[in-house]
């Protein structure tokens, strides 16, 4: 008997959250025994390399809508066990496609929203945040059942799609590799502000958005450093708000003591060696990088923004919640932070559930299949 099929129809920046994501989740279902295969819009992520046991399915189109087609007659040819897409645009059209290719009866479709979706459409013109949300009140009933990162996110879309609530399951993301939480401490990145005898570091990662609000947190170091503090500012990651922000930083004085490096490839790293993490956001699904870092031992603060931030840190009995844009209240919860000692096992045994091993099982569940391929009755 062959394995049961699995797809994952995507179309992500390449640099996201949900890319790291599902460069963890896809070779890991693959290490599962299930045959896998990444359905690819071209010019999107996430990429993979040369994941073992994954068949990257090229669909010929550069954009979502039109790789329909593609998309109805690979679901009509190969008939797979379930499909997961990712993103309202990407689902809408995952559920076009399988209602096209007469696969209803055969392929279970899992729909995954990263957000929280009331505060993210509540963004958008009147129009779009009308049409995506009664999108979402009928397509998604369609589905086997929708996946988001948090209770309070899985709350969140229950309440503002109309969804029936035993549809929405709360599953928790595969951020975490085994090694990072049980093996000895990584060593310090390649960055001057890390090298032997220099200042603490605080840190934020993400994408430099408005909605990452990076400019509170330019303003608190700047505080910080008002008060006699010796201490840096680093933030990894891409993004329209770069310029802004050193601009921020010069006009505050402290420009000299702010990096803003772009992506890396050694998170972990960075992570691991800073004296404190900073999320700043307006609002989240629930934030990877705030799972980095626990799993890292890196002591955090976190806005209390909706999504799953005040969930992870326990209400706070882990990690620091500020009010959102409270430059004070950030400025209190860095100094305290960098006053005490690291909790480091405390906060790894808290990521541990985001370990990638252990939430691979739980998406495998919210797709109606075993931990394993061998496992399958057919």
């Amino acid at each position: 008997m062959s394995a049961p099929r699995i797809a994952f129809f995507l179309a992500t920046s390449g640099h996201s959250g949900v890319d790291r994501l599902m460069r963890n989740l896809i070779p890991a279902v693959a290490r599962r025994g299930y045959a896998v295969d990444q359905l690819k819009v071209r010019a999107h992520g996430p990429d993979l390399g040369d994941a073992p046991g994954v068949r990257v399915v090229d669909l010929g189109s550069s954009h979502v809508w039109s790789s329909l087609p593609a998309l109805t007659r690979y679901l009509r040819r190969e008939r797979p066990r379930v499909m997961l897409s990712d993103k309202d645009k990407v689902n809408r059209c995952g559920v076009v496609a399988r209602a096209l290719a007469g696969a209803s009866g055969s392929t279970r479709l899992v729909l995954r929203s990263g957000t929280t979706i009331s505060v993210d459409l509540a963004h958008r013109g009147p129009v779009d945040r009308w049409i995506q949300r009664s999108s979402m009140r009928w397509l998604y009933r369609r589905a086997h059942a929708v996946v988001v990162p948090s209770d309070a996110a899985a709350r969140d879309l229950v309440t503002y799609a109309g969804l029936p609530a035993p549809l929405v399951r709360a599953v928790p993301s595969p951020v975490l590799p085994a090694t990072l939480l049980d093996q000895p401490p990584l060593a310090p990145p390649a960055h001057p502000a890390f090298e032997p005898g220099a200042p603490p570091v605080i840190l934020g990662v993400g994408e430099l958005s408005p909605r990452k609000d990076f400019a509170t947190l330019v303003r608190a170091f700047a505080a910080l450093r008002a008060q006699g503090r010796d201490c840096r500012l680093v933030i990894l990651g891409r993004g329209g708000q770069h310029d802004p922000l050193l601009a921020l930083a010069a006009e505050l004085g402290v420009a000299e003591h702010v990096a803003l490096p772009g992506f890396s490839n050694e998170v972990f790293a960075y992570m691991t060696h800073a004296a404190a993490f900073a999320l700043c956001s307006r609002w989240e699904g629930m934030p990877v990088v705030l799972i980095e870092a626990l799993g890292c031992g890196t002591p955090v603060v976190a806005t209390d923004c909706p999504g799953g931030s005040r969930e992870l840190l326990q209400d706070g009995a882990i990690g620091q919640l500020v009010p959102i844009g409270d430059v004070e209240a950030l400025t209190a919860a860095l100094a305290r932070m960098l006053s005490e000692p690291k909790q480091a096992a405390r906060n790894r045994a808290a990521a541990r559930a985001y370990e990638i091993e252990h939430a691979t099982s739980a998406y495998l569940a919210a797709m109606g299949l075993p931990p394993n391929a061998d496992e399958v009755i057919a």
